[in-house]
């Protein structure tokens, strides 16, 4: 058997981390890819995937709603973890915050024994959703998920305050209530305390590094 053959039977394991904007979802991503290592887990973004706004924005916090579903190129983000899970080297589009448009380079991501998918939508949409060996929700408080929001959108995204203030109450807000929230009901696992953060993060360790093992 050749390294190919080895390489493209080799299993690959998908995370799918979800929960609201600003519920702790990411830091958790980025906590289990320290703990296992970068030649080991690699994380795929959700927010990569976003439809190309530019030419419906018109200012911080108006009228495009950047957390409905049809923000989002769910086909083109199945498809890529479809790609990553059979081996395959991928190209994922990166999104430009500022002009709210897809840049025209790509990230090349090549596959690991552990993917983890970042989103808040990633359980709603049924062709991602699919895709995902294990699925943890993090059911965090809307007044701390805001407070890290409008502290990440201000401090890196180059956002107003006030916009963000607007776009919370506006999209965010309703948008979880009726899309985030309820699709928590796929999770495997869910934390709804920051005491159970470690807990969870060595579980998922484990878990982990026993399937490694075998493959």
């Amino acid at each position: 058997m050749t390294d190919s053959t080895k390489q493209s039977d080799k299993k690959i394991m998908l995370i799918g981390v979800c929960g609201g904007s600003g519920s702790g979802k990411t830091y958790f991503s980025k906590a289990l890819q320290k703990r296992l290592g970068k030649d080991v887990c690699e994380i795929v973004y959700q927010d990569n995937f976003y439809i190309d706004q530019s030419k419906r924005f018109d200012f911080d916090g108006g009228s495009v709603n950047f957390d409905h579903p049809d923000s989002f190129d769910f086909p083109l983000f199945a498809s890529c973890l479809k790609n990553l899970k059979n081996n395959k080297v991928t190209q994922i589009p990166l999104y430009d915050f500022v002009t709210h448009s897809r840049r025209k380079e790509t990230m090349e991501l090549e596959p690991r024994a552990v993917i983890v998918v970042d989103g808040i939508l990633i359980f709603h949409s049924p062709e991602v959703r699919s895709m995902l060996d294990d699925l943890i929700f993090f059911d965090t408080p809307e007044d701390l998920r805001f407070q890290r929001r409008l502290k990440r959108d201000v401090e890196e995204r180059g956002r107003t305050p006030q916009g963000v203030r607007e776009q919370f109450a506006k999209h965010v807000k309703p948008m979880h209530d009726q899309f985030v929230q309820p699709s928590k009901k796929y999770a495997k696992s869910q934390i709804q305390d920051v005491r159970e953060f470690d807990d969870l993060l060595q579980t998922c360790c484990d878990k982990v590094q026993q399937i490694v093992q075998k493959l």
